[in-house]
Order: structure tokens, then sequence, then C-alpha cells
């Protein structure tokens, strides 16, 4: 005769949803690329290799994700880039 054991296990689990907002630039004939690359990396932390490669993406899609997270982290951001003349916004 054989007996089976019945276990059962409770497991909570909690789940965090955030939804991060994006800053996005877009194309304009007015700012350089040197401008632009200067200015991801002084207000967005990005690396040369990386404030170029948005340039390019800018340039040749005509818009590019820079940067996402909360949107009380990125509205400071966003309002710098637009002061430095770039075309950017919040979405």
């Amino acid at each position: 005769m054989s007996t089976k054991e019945k276990i059962k296990e409770r497991v909570r689990v909690k789940e965090i949803i955030t939804i991060d907002n994006e800053i996005i630039v877009y194309n304009d004939d007015v700012n350089t690329f040197d401008h632009v690359i200067e200015t991801l990396i002084r207000v967005c932390n990005h690396t040369a290799e990386q404030a170029e490669q948005c340039s390019l993406i800018v340039h040749y899609n005509g818009k590019c994700t820079v940067k996402t997270g909360p949107y009380e982290k990125l509205k400071p951001q966003c309002t710098q880039l637009l002061e430095a003349g770039l075309s950017a916004e919040i979405i």
C-alpha cells in the first residue's frame, strides 16, 4: 500500500508594470550632425558612438527614440534638447 501526499503551495507574484515614455528627436534642416551628436552626449548621456548612430537614424528615418524612461525623468532632458534647438517631444 502506498501513500500519496498532496502539497498545495501558494505563490504570490507581484508584477510591477511601468509605462516608459520616449523622447523622440525629429530631423530638421537646421542642425548639423556635430551639434546633434554633442547635444545627445551632453543631455542624454549617450556615448559618442550611440549619439552618432541616433543622429544617422534621425537623418535617414526622420526621427529616432533617443531616451526612454518615466516622464518625470525625461521632461527636463527634453526641455534641454528643445533649448538646444533640436525638434523633440515626449510620447
